[in-house]
């Protein structure tokens, strides 16, 4: 009898001294289970397992941390929820199994038969879990979740049997530990690697912000129509309410979204712009959410999005009209739910951002004509602000000139002082089409062309003949879009078609080329014209 109780102990070390070998490798959580089912197989105990444990963030609660995905059970509707839920205990079975010193035998027809049973209990024994085990697993004397086998019919199981279970349970607390531990480095060592790569973002995309030379204190103005802009700027700033900044081209849009931004409580973070116009279609999605490597041909390395380098701070959508309607549904989930994934990606990013969408479309007849999403316009225009033109603020000309005219003469080193009566009188007559944009540019084009300490005389757009045409007859009223197109084409002839660089007609007009095409196409100026160089 002795002699046999040794052999028998000494089989059971062997076994156990293999199995904590093989556990000893063991450092993901997917390689744990094949090994536990073939193990408890080799000694014909219960091979159907479950491994809970205490959740670190609560611990009055316990979850899964392994399930069997073989098992019939998962075919059950309800199966996901009970698998991912968070169980209080004490529920009367679990804590019994997680601080005996021995595994406890739980009959579950007997358990229902005696009264209420936590929901796990009965989930088990509506899926055909007639008899399950439970034994404690720990870390370093410490309980920190129990291992459950379970079986269809009751069976006499042996005490050899039982300390294997027993010790298989000393064996794999320390495993469990470890894995866990190794997916909490594995999770913060991606954290540090996220955030190396938004802070390698954020550098670059300051450098850029700095070299752009933004000022807010360029927002310049005082006549009526401003007032009210600035009322209206000072009530939502401190507010994360999302805005919709509605003005013509040239108005000064992203000025005042700047200035936003500097008045909020995210100052300190960055505000990231996002041109919708300019960037090409096929990589709008990855520019606002980031992509994976080899999500798409050229996707070399991952890159984050807009998205996430604006976290915290205020993303800034300008000329959000221009989004394709195919991605509308896409931004409109990330501003609702605050989440994403980005291109090519599997998981699911949180993120805290501000929005600031600028457009110089009518969004209204957009949506009424199908090509913008009115469940984004109304998300968007939470807190509408209308930037006057500057041909209803003309009161705003002078200080503004006067404001161009100390800047570009510091830049260019010229002693241009002042601007005379006349060429005011001038700047007062103009229509501006391009807004303060094409007043900052003409005046940094006269200063260059200065010859004194003062602004005698502006070259508008009338005097080089561009919209110089004789009409006779009764005058002909046009709307403000005939006049543009006509503008537009005007100096398209001047510039013999060129668009843009240098002597090109963005520069002329004083707009970005992608604003300038925009234009063109959504005027109607066909490249059927003389000018089919567009």
């Amino acid at each position: 009898m002795v002699l046999e109780q040794l052999l028998r102990k000494e089989k059971e070390n062997a076994i156990l001294l293999a199995m904590g070998r093989e556990l000893a490798s063991i450092r993901r959580k997917e390689e744990l289970g094949p090994l536990l089912v073939q193990q408890l197989k080799n000694f014909s105990f219960y091979s159907d397992i479950s491994i809970a444990k205490i959740d670190r963030e609560n611990p009055t609660t316990f979850s899964s941390f392994l399930v069997n995905e073989q098992s019939p059970r998962m075919i059950r509707a309800d199966y996901p929820k009970m698998r991912d839920r968070h169980h209080t205990f004490p529920d009367g079975v679990f804590e019994k199994a997680l601080y005996s010193k021995v595994p406890v035998r739980f009959d579950l027809e007997d358990m229902v038969k005696k009264g209420p049973v936590p929901s796990y209990v009965k989930f088990m024994l509506d899926t055909g879990t007639v008899e399950m085990f439970g034994t404690s697993l720990r870390d370093r004397n410490v309980a920190i979740g129990v291992l459950f086998t379970f079986s269809p019919k009751k069976k006499a199981i042996s005490d050899f049997q039982l300390n294997i279970f027993e010790g298989i349970g000393h064996l794999l607390g320390t495993a469990v530990a470890n894995i866990m531990a190794n997916g909490q480095i594995e999770q913060q060592l991606g954290e540090i690697r996220q955030y190396k790569e938004q802070l390698e973002e954020e550098k670059v995309y300051l450098q850029q912000e700095i070299s752009s030379n933004y000022a807010f204190e360029e927002i310049i103005g005082s006549s009526g129509p401003m007032k009210e802009v600035y009322e209206k700027l000072e009530t939502v700033s401190k507010t994360d309410t999302s805005i919709l900044i509605m003005g013509e081209t040239g108005t000064g849009k992203e000025l005042l979204a700047r200035a936003i931004h500097n008045c909020s409580g995210r100052k300190r973070r960055l505000m990231v712009k996002v041109n919708c116009a300019s960037i090409p279609e096929n990589l709008i999605e990855s520019e606002l959410f980031g992509h994976e490597k080899g999500a798409f041909t050229g996707a070399h390395e991952r890159r984050i999005g807009k998205f996430e380098l604006a976290n915290q701070g205020t993303l800034f959508l300008d000329e959000i009209g221009e989004l394709p309607l195919h991605l509308q549904p896409k931004l409109l989930r990330a501003l609702q739910e605050l989440e994403f994934e980005r291109v090519g990606g599997q998981n699911t990013i949180k993120t805290d951002v501000r929005i600031i969408a600028a457009t110089n479309r009518n969004l209204e007849k957009a949506v009424y004509e199908g090509s913008f999403r009115s469940d984004l316009y109304y998300r968007l225009n939470v807190f509408p602000i209308v930037i006057p033109p500057l041909r209803d603020r003309k009161e705003d000309i002078s200080p503004l000139a006067a404001h161009f005219l100390h800047k570009y003469s510091q830049k260019t080193g010229r002693n241009v002082t002042a601007i005379s009566s006349s060429a005011m009188k001038s700047l007062l007559a103009y229509s501006w089409p391009g807004n303060v944009r094409e007043l900052e540019h003409l005046i940094e084009r006269s200063v260059l062309l200065c010859k004194g300490s003062i602004l005698k005389s502006v070259v508008l757009p009338t005097e080089m003949g561009l919209s110089n045409v004789a009409v006779s007859g009764p005058e002909i009223l046009k709307t403000h879009e005939e006049n543009e197109r006509d503008h537009i084409l005007h100096v398209l002839e001047r510039c013999g078609g060129k668009i843009f660089g240098k002597g090109g007609a963005a520069e002329t007009l004083g707009l970005n080329v992608s604003t300038l095409n925009s234009k063109i196409k959504k005027l109607g100026i066909q490249k059927a014209n003389p000018f089919n160089e567009i």
